[in-house]
């Protein structure tokens, strides 16, 4: 008898406050996860020098973005410090149906839309930093933000902190390595679902009547 191994994708979401680390944790998880991909967002922000286009985003301007908008390109959508972002939907719903998992670097706000469109599909992880010293400490390290953005995402830190009830699991980011292996573990358990497993019943009838 054929084994079933069939199952439909999971959106995996990352969100934290900026520079509490989803971004990294996100590309070890990609260089060190089989059978998971990036989402790339559409973005209004410019590219900076480490970005390829995509690969991080897609780069688009004002009136582009507020096309595919109209079109309803996107499942979720958001503007934070002045700069759009969105999740085209095309590409997103064809994995999910291959099987394949997408990983999301989002914040609450498309964490929220991506929950009211696809709840069933959505594995979701608020990554925590171990305090707001150590986040402003790591804002500064990355050398791409001045003052008054450093200051500004500060202020935005505990907005976007309030919000980790919202999520499945909350991992705090006290070391790099450790936050990898957990949202690793949380990936591959989820992978086992009943519910993710198509074709589980007509196994399992197989079975019996074997």
């Amino acid at each position: 008898m054929e084994e079933m191994t069939n199952r439909r994708g999971i959106m995996l979401v990352l969100s934290s406050p900026s520079g509490a680390g989803k971004t990294t944790i996100t590309r070890r998880l990609l260089e060190s996860v089989d059978s998971l991909e990036m989402s790339v967002s559409v973005t209004t922000r410019p590219k900076r020098s480490d970005e390829i286009e995509g690969r991080d985003y897609s780069f688009v301007d004002d009136e582009k973005f507020e096309k595919l908008v109209s079109q309803g390109a996107f499942l979720e959508y958001a503007t934070v410090f002045g700069r759009s972002y969105g999740t085209p939907r095309e590409p997103v719903e064809a994995a999910l149906g291959n099987g394949r998992d997408i990983i999301f670097d989002i914040d609450w706000q498309g964490h929220s839309q991506l929950v009211s469109s696809m709840a069933n599909d959505v594995v979701s992880v608020f990554i925590l930093p171990p305090s707001l010293d150590e986040l402003e400490q790591r804002l500064r390290r990355r050398a791409q933000d001045v003052d008054n953005v450093v200051a500004s995402r500060m202020a935005k830190a505990s907005d976007e902190m309030s919000h980790f009830s919202d999520y499945h699991y909350v991992v705090i980011n006290r070391s790099l390595d450790e936050a990898v292996e957990s949202v690793t573990s949380i990936l591959l358990a989820e992978r086992y679902r009943r519910e993710r497993q198509t074709g589980l019943q007509e196994f399992v009838l197989q079975l019996k009547s074997t």
